[in-house]
């Protein structure tokens, strides 16, 4: 069931351990705008941020900054303290673990850029295959670590030009009895 009402993503929030290098990076290097900045936030006397946030308790906000990124896309970044900080990004393989993906109408341009940039681009654009073909695609890290991807599709992907093409596959069912090979 569909939560009544739902109409967009609003923002995406991230967690970054130098919120000045990724104000400078989000900035200069994605293109984004800052739009403003809250916080601090923290209570030193209840479990607020625990029931509220799903934090450590003693966690401290210490300042959020909103950015609009290509007109729409709107990061709220976060700079934390806090005992049990995990200072290590997840990857992809990592139960949590995540991107974020941007659409650029010129792919190559793009990572040219951020390679003139200095940024960490993982190997060269893909091309993708089957439901996604006529996409390509790169991924590239923050200064801090976090996963992006540059994403370009400019004539579609072949979903959209034939979904019947693509039917959906159940998903994989769990094998009992242990690891691969049992």
């Amino acid at each position: 069931m569909a939560i009544p009402g739902l109409v967009r993503i609003d923002h995406i929030g991230f967690t970054v351990p130098d919120l000045e290098e990724a104000t400078s990076w989000l900035v200069d290097v994605l293109g984004c705008e800052l739009m403003y900045s809250l916080g601090p936030f923290a209570s030193e006397d209840s479990d607020w941020m625990l029931e509220h946030m799903n934090v450590h308790p003693r966690s401290v906000m210490e300042q959020l900054r909103f950015f609009r990124c290509g007109g729409q896309a709107i990061f709220e970044v976060f700079q934390y303290s806090s005992p049990e900080q995990n200072a290590r990004p997840p990857r992809n393989t990592d139960i949590g673990g995540h991107h974020v993906a941007l659409y650029v109408d010129d792919l190559d341009a793009a990572v040219d850029d951020l390679r003139t940039a200095g940024v960490d681009v993982l190997g060269d654009p893909t091309a993708s295959r089957g439901a996604s073909e006529g996409q390509r695609w790169v991924y590239f890290l923050a200064p801090w670590g976090m996963q992006f991807e540059l994403v370009s599709y400019p004539n579609g992907k072949a979903y959209d030009q034939d979904p019947s093409r693509f039917p959906v596959a159940p998903a994989p069912r769990a094998r009992s009895g242990g690891g691969a090979g049992a």
